[in-house]
């Protein structure tokens, strides 16, 4: 009997995963899919590894079933070789407020907890799992970011076979910009802006979302052209994160102002670290060439694309005109003006593959019958949904395993300006829909 596929880890995105607070007894929920509570879920300006409103205890649940049940149902059950031979699949949850690196972290624990229970399964200890062990790794939007930070600190001493990745910001994304600004983006929906906004300025992972892509950012002369550079930002924000101080700090009231600047640059300067990071992985340094890396970029919904700041501020400028979907275009330049709602197509090109190795979807892309998906996705976005699409389930499978796909019922679309027999998507078989 041939070995059987290596397990599995779905890494989920931003905001996706259960918050509950321990101190009740019994537990609060403080985020989930239906309840979102930002006042409980701010972090404390003093330490941010901690809630602003204490006592409490928030820990970790289960990922957000309506995004990736599905999705892992469908690899449990289509990368088995047999019926009694199940091949683990495991939904790994982390605190999507803190910095990417303390979640790279805890991922590394995951993968040796994931090795060790499939270790103990009978079918992988006869064929000899535990001579050289492995998983795949599947990440979500943020989720992606987790894995590549992870895979760039551990070197050649990770234990990762073949990574997928779902409309992942690699550059950025200005829904981050957008929560930090307004409090108003596709990170829920619950509460008041001025509570969303007053949780979201002191998220770090935020800061490491914010697009750092040629053009994206459109300053007036005179303006910094990098989010991450503090002298870009509206005042507004030190000012409300000095009042979030005052509110829930302990230094003297003397000290606010300092301690709102140090805090804030602080948060960008962790932001453009990362980027830096993310921009100079190199997988071969790391054991991976392009073929284990299956990189999906949802495309075709209308997305933020640029963000013009103006002065005088500065502040940035939110124009409808600035959200665009060029899909369509015959000009290839014309048609990256596009996204999956969330992502605009730069943001979700990692510079650590080539554009010919990416593979594009769209909402169409989902089959006739998946009829509630595309109900959700015309109306909470593509982004969100896209996990759910059954089409990128067997693509997952058929590049995790290199069985090809049954009846040629997988496929993908070309990246803007990439010609067709030049297209090097990891998965032989993908044939092209345009």
């Amino acid at each position: 009997m041939p070995m059987p596929p290596y397990p599995v880890i779905v890494v989920p995105g931003i905001t996706a995963v259960y918050l509950h607070d321990q101190y009740a007894l019994p537990p609060d929920v403080v985020w989930s899919v239906t309840t979102r509570e930002y006042g409980r879920a701010a972090l404390h300006p003093d330490n941010l590894r901690y809630e602003a409103i204490e006592p409490s205890r928030i820990v970790l649940g289960q990922i957000f079933e309506v995004a990736y049940r599905e999705l892992i149902e469908e690899l449990r059950h289509n990368l088995r070789l047999k019926e009694d031979l199940p091949v683990p699949v495991f939904p790994f949850s982390y605190d999507w407020r803190q910095p990417i690196e303390t979640s790279e972290q805890q991922l590394a624990l995951f993968i040796d907890e994931a090795i060790a229970r499939t270790s103990l399964l009978r079918h992988y200890a006869k064929e000899g799992y535990g001579d050289a062990p492995k998983v795949n790794l599947v990440g979500h939007s943020m989720g992606g970011l987790v894995i590549a930070g992870y895979l760039e600190s551990a070197g050649n001493n990770h234990r990762v076979h073949k990574v997928a990745t779902l409309a992942t910001p690699f550059q950025g994304s200005f829904e981050s910009l957008t929560k930090i600004t307004t409090g108003t983006a596709s990170l829920g929906e619950s509460a008041s802006s001025s509570r969303e906004r007053e949780a979201a300025r002191l998220t770090p992972a935020l800061y490491q979302l914010l697009p750092s892509f040629e053009g994206g950012v459109v300053p007036d002369p005179g303006l910094p052209t990098s989010l991450f550079d503090p002298g870009v930002w509206q005042p507004s924000i030190i000012n409300s994160i000095k009042e979030f101080i005052r509110l829930h700090g302990l230094g003297k009231a003397a000290n606010r102002d300092q301690q709102a600047r140090a805090l804030f640059n602080g948060l960008l300067a962790a932001g453009a670290s990362h980027r830096g990071r993310m921009d100079t992985l190199d997988l071969g340094a790391v054991g991976l060439r392009p073929d284990d890396w299956l990189c999906v970029v949802g495309v075709d919904s209308k997305t933020r694309v640029r963000l013009k700041v103006v002065k005088p501020g500065p502040e940035f400028s939110f124009l409808d005109d600035d959200e665009q979907n060029e899909w369509r275009d015959p000009d290839p330049r014309v048609r990256r003006l596009t996204g999956d709602g969330t992502v605009p197509f730069e943001g979700a090109v990692p510079k650590f593959l080539s554009e010919e190795n990416l593979v594009c979807v769209t909402p169409e892309d989902f089959g006739t019958w998946e009829v509630q998906d595309r109900v959700i996705s015309s109306v909470a976005g593509f982004h969100g949904i896209l996990p759910n699409m059954d089409m990128l389930h067997r693509m997952m499978v058929a590049h995790f395993t290199g069985r090809p796909g049954r009846y040629g019922n997988i496929w993908g679309r070309l990246p803007p300006g990439v010609d067709k027999e030049k297209w090097r998507p990891p998965i032989a078989d993908l044939r092209d829909k345009r």
